[in-house]
């Protein structure tokens, strides 16, 4: 499946919204007829310790500490269950084995969302299964992080994206559109979130900043 990034034009900003088409032909951009596929991505290397299914829920109430360590800075995301915790424990499990490290943002809108999660680096990767939707109660603003997925119900995998600017909004929210299950919010280092997108060339970076390492902790 290719997580692909498709151009929204409103009066306060010209962005694009993060969703997803199936790489067989299956898929279709947000407000087409035509179904999308439900297939799963394509699987990362085996790390002999990450999740082959949708891993268990993140309990009620709990949190982590993610952090993303980059050649731009350090990233740390406030993982909260309470927000989706089906999402929540996905992405912890995923960030916990090693699964994230060495995994590029391979795409970049700016004023909009870096985009992640990826082990191929092309948008077509993901780490071979995916998870059961949830509803999106919280507001997406600046520091969100939130799973992307494609048009097709319970099609979230690894990919993931970090909103930059609060005008993302409406977009992200559109209910015509997808739902993104929002797993967190970057507690310190934005400033590398910005950096990552100041150094962009294009939406499909030539050159594309690498999360080196990600760990997680209990609070």
């Amino acid at each position: 499946m290719t997580l692909v990034l498709r151009r929204l034009t409103s009066i306060a900003f010209s962005a694009a919204l993060v969703a997803a088409c199936s790489t067989a032909g299956g898929g279709r951009s947000p407000g087409a007829s035509s179904p999308a596929s439900s297939s799963p991505p394509a699987s990362a290397p085996s790390t002999g310790s990450c999740p082959t299914s949708q891993p268990a829920a993140l309990g009620a109430g709990e949190t982590r500490t993610v952090a993303i360590e980059t050649e731009s800075g350090t990233i740390t995301i406030k993982v909260e269950a309470d927000l989706s915790p089906i999402a929540a424990g996905n992405f912890v499990a995923l960030a916990g084995c090693g699964f994230y490290d060495g995994v590029v943002f391979h795409r970049v809108v700016p004023e909009f969302v870096i985009q992640g999660g990826d082990p191929t680096g092309t948008g077509t990767g993901g780490p071979g299964y995916t998870i059961q939707d949830e509803p999106v109660s919280a507001t997406y603003s600046r520091g969100t992080v939130a799973m992307a997925r494609s048009a097709a119900p319970n099609s979230v995998g690894s990919q993931f994206f970090i909103v930059l600017d609060d005008g993302a909004r409406t977009a992200l929210a559109d209910p015509q559109y997808n739902n993104y299950q929002i797993v967190g919010s970057v507690a310190s280092g934005m400033e590398a979130v910005d950096a990552i997108a100041t150094a962009a060339d294009a939406e499909n970076p030539t050159d594309p900043i690498a999360m080196t390492r990600v760990t997680v902790t209990a609070p």
